[in-house]
């Protein structure tokens, strides 16, 4: 007989919908509200291991994986809260982020590569999902690949290889504004200068690419997991090396579930308006990050590793905009 597997469609248990609603009321607090017209919210998250899921709205201690409806539902009322969101770190299997769309609904529409190939690729997507009520694809969809000719000012070894998760760039256009966000999963590597190399090779690559944005009249914004362990630190560096611009009021801020105090793990920098490179085409306002783990599966006692094969690892990080400039 088989099995009578609920649906991610149905109505949750009643614990569920408490939840959501405890959610939602923490969700209107601490971010901004999405207002046509007025802004555009930005997010990115590396949500750990997007890939199976067990069908149940709550997993049991035998079940694998973790993840299950009731993860499933928490994450979508999360994403929703933003205009745009670049996701890392989603596996070959689709089925968590097919489940995801079902709840996020027929305005919710994405763009994600192919998996990344080899050891270091492990088996990941890269993602962005939007909202087809403000935002629209201006045209442009590339994976950033590294050239074969020797740029100047590139240290030995930079592009040596390609890039272990091939950085995506995708066009966007919300009102009259058109930018392009590109969305990265750098290699962590078994030691932290195992992610200088590719740090740099980034930035030089990015620094070239938004001055040649110029001609097309759109801004470039970098956002993603760029496994920077603090400010400062050679990463750090080679990150910022170009001219990228991380804002302030996110550096302090914790970007896991794990650390009581920062890491730059996750960020949303672009380029000062400089050498050739355009202004952005919109104003920042603010940026924060969400702490979810007080506020999900509270009922399940659950540790902080626990909690992030259910939900993440990672903390959603955002930026909000002006469209009004």
């Amino acid at each position: 007989m088989a099995e009578n597997r609920p649906k991610i469609t149905e109505t949750p248990p009643r614990d569920v919908i408490e939840e959501l609603e405890a959610l939602n009321q923490v969700l209107d607090r601490v971010l901004p509200f999405k207002k046509l017209d007025h802004n555009v919210l930005i997010g990115t998250w590396n949500i750990r291991s997007f890939g199976g899921l067990t069908e149940k709205w709550a997993a049991s201690e035998t079940d694998t994986p973790k993840r299950d409806l009731h993860s499933v539902v928490l994450i979508a009322e999360i994403l929703a809260r933003f205009d745009i969101v670049a996701v890392q770190e989603i596996k070959g299997n689709l089925k968590a982020f097919r489940h995801m769309l079902k709840v996020l609904g027929d305005h919710w529409s994405f763009i994600l590569t192919d998996v990344c190939g080899g050891d270091e690729g492990n088996d990941e997507r890269l993602a962005f999902l939007f909202d087809t009520r403000k935002v629209k694809l201006s045209g442009l969809a590339c994976e950033l690949v590294v050239p074969n000719e020797k740029i100047a000012s590139v240290s030995e070894g930079a592009f040596s290889r390609q890039f272990a998760r091939t950085p995506y760039g995708v066009g966007f256009k919300v009102e009259d504004k058109t930018f392009v966000l590109v969305t990265l999963h750098v290699l962590y590597g078994n030691k932290v200068n195992d992610r200088l190399d590719e740090l740099e090779g980034i930035a030089i690559w990015l620094k070239k690419w938004a001055a040649d944005m110029h001609a097309f009249d759109q801004s470039l914004i970098v956002l993603g997991d760029f496994n920077i362990e603090r400010k400062g630190d050679p990463r750090y560096e080679a990150f910022t090396s170009t001219g990228l611009r991380v804002p302030t009021d996110l550096e302090t801020l914790r970007r896991t579930v794990f650390d009581r105090n920062s890491t730059y793990y996750t960020q949303i920098a672009w380029f000062e308006s400089k050498d050739n490179i355009p202004e952005l085409s919109f104003k920042y306002l603010r940026g924060g990050v969400f702490n979810f783990g007080p506020h999900v599966l509270k009922n399940r006692g659950l540790s902080p590793f626990q909690l992030s094969w259910r939900i993440s690892d990672h903390l959603p990080l955002w930026a909000e905009f002006s469209t009004r400039c």
